[in-house]
This record gives C-alpha cells, structure tokens and sequence, in this order.
C-alpha cells in the first residue's frame, strides 16, 4: 500500500532535523526517515564548542538527541529507516521506497542525506574515533592547542587543514601517499612554506598508536619500506568525503563528485518539489551551524513552494 504524505525529509542530522523543526511549524506534517546513522556524523563526534548556543560545549550525540527532541515536539514524524530507491518528476508527487518495500509517495522531498568521510581503513583508526582520531581539523583541532598532530592527505582540503592546524599547534606531521600533492600550487605553497610543517612524501600510515586516546603514529615509507613512529595527541584524516546521494543520480543535477546542485543562494534542485539541504550539497563548510542554517533554507522554501502550488490549483 502507497502511504501519502505532504513533506518527506530524507535524512537526519543538522539539517535534516532543522528542516524537519521548520516543516512541522508551517503544518507541513513532515515525515523523517533518519537513515543508517540518525543524528549524521555529529553522533560519532565527541565535544562540539563552536555550536552557537552551548556556552559550555555539548556532546555530538547530546545535541543531535536535542534537535531529534525538538523535531518530535513540534510534530515530526521521525522513523528509523533508509531510502532506497526514488523516482523524481517535476512537480510531483515524488516517490521514495524505504528499505526496499514501503512505498511513499510525497508532495514534496527535501534530501539532508549528508556526506561520509572517507576513511584509510586502518582498525585502530575507528577504534580511536573521537578519541584523538578526527575527520575535521576546523571541528577539533582547538583540542589540540599547543600540541604536535598529524594529518593525512593531498588535496587543497588537507593542505587547508593544514596550515589551519599550523596556526593552534605545535607541530603539524602531514602524510602524503605519493610522491606529491594533488592540491593547486598555491596550496602547496602555503603548506611548504609554513615553518612548523613536516611533509613525507610516498608515506602511508600503518597503525595509529594509543589505548584509550592516540598517543603516536607509526607510518611506512612505501619506497624504502621504513617504519617510523611520531609522538602526537590528534591525528586527522583528510582524503576527502562522499556524499550520499547516489540514488538520486537518475534525476538531480550533480557535480563530478557527486555533490547536488542547488540553485545559488536557495536549496531548489532541478526537480520542482525537491529540496536539498546540507553535505549533500555543500563541499566547502561542511559544519553542524551551516548544515542547520540550509535545512531552515530548505524548509522555508519548500513552505513557499507548496504554497504556490497549491494557490494555482484553486
């Protein structure tokens, strides 16, 4: 049986809960499908201190248990499951099946199904997750002030993050698998020429060291088959994120990478009566405040969307 709703969100997290706290004020009787991870990728964070509003800091899980509470109060109909398929006409109504067999179909959809790091791999790596280990050197790298890091990565974000981590730390170790950086010149160039800098070349990290938080990194030269091992406090992984759009791909407008485009300044997509909000479309911030801030942009949209639809069939 086909269930009918008005505004189905697809994910979770800053953005999708935001939208879904938005939604539920207009009476747009938003239905959330959180996905495989609810809460997104802040519930494997532990303190958050550059959330607005949380004086003291907040734990990751905590605050997305909080926009989860909000949601459901103002009306939100959150349900554990993931889409697995959709088919996305202009206008609508959209349809998205959950799990492989529930049927929706949907007045309008707004996609907060975010982006996943991309990891090296490593069992020590997700072992120590949270606990030294980070994706995000703007969202953790305050932890490690004064103090000597390591970084891996080739890209303008990882040399980005980088010197961002020059500026707080003591001593930035930077990994690079090949024999160079993939980033722009001008990256590399700031990278090289920051004092406090260390870059090895054709090196991969082998275990990251550390019981109950990371104490060191043993990596291997992939030319020579020497292992070293470096003294540090925090180790970020920067080899890039996917996004998790891939079902949407028959039908929304998307960058190489997979990232969906919104119309400048608004979260429309291609497909009238379909919505984007957060990593899913965002590759330059990727933080909790802006994930939130496009699931507001979202929603108020969508609001003005489906009140205009609904004035020309009057």
């Amino acid at each position: 049986m086909i269930e009918k709703v008005e505004c189905l969100i697809i994910g979770s997290g800053p953005a999708g809960y935001t939208a879904a706290i938005y939604a539920a004020r207009a009476d747009m009787r938003p239905v959330m499908y959180e996905g495989l991870q609810p809460g997104g990728q802040l519930t494997i964070t532990t303190d958050v201190e550059n959330y607005p509003g949380f004086p003291e800091g907040v734990m990751g899980p905590e605050m997305m248990d909080l926009f989860k509470q909000q949601a459901v109060r103002l009306g939100t109909d959150v349900r554990y499951g993931m889409a697995t398929a959709v088919t996305f006409t202009n206008g609508g109504p959209q349809k998205v099946i959950i799990d492989g067999t529930h049927e929706i179909s949907a007045e309008l959809v707004i996609i907060s199904t975010g982006a996943s790091a991309k990891w090296l791999g490593i069992p020590s790596e997700q072992r120590l997750n949270g606990s030294g280990v980070s994706a995000c050197a703007v969202c953790d790298g305050f932890f490690y002030r004064g103090q000597d890091v390591a970084i891996v990565g080739a890209g303008d974000t990882a040399c980005e993050e980088a010197t961002y981590l020059a500026k707080i730390c003591s001593k930035v170790y930077m990994f690079v698998r090949k024999e160079g950086f993939r980033a722009s010149k001008a990256m590399q160039h700031r990278v090289l020429n920051t004092a406090n800098i260390e870059v090895f070349f054709n090196t991969e990290t082998d275990e990251i060291l550390g019981e109950s938080g990371v104490e060191a990194v043993r990596v291997k030269n992939n030319k020579t088959g020497e292992f070293r091992e470096f003294a540090i406090k925090g180790f970020f992984v920067a080899i890039g994120h996917h996004p998790n759009t891939d079902i949407f791909k028959p039908y929304l407008s998307m960058d190489e990478q997979g990232y969906i485009l919104t119309k400048p300044g608004t979260s429309y997509t291609n497909i009238e009566g379909v919505f984007c909000s957060g990593d899913a479309q965002d590759k330059v911030y990727r933080q909790a405040v802006t994930a939130a801030g496009s699931g507001c942009m979202a929603a108020l949209d969508a609001e003005r969307w489906l009140g205009t639809k609904h004035a020309s069939l009057q």
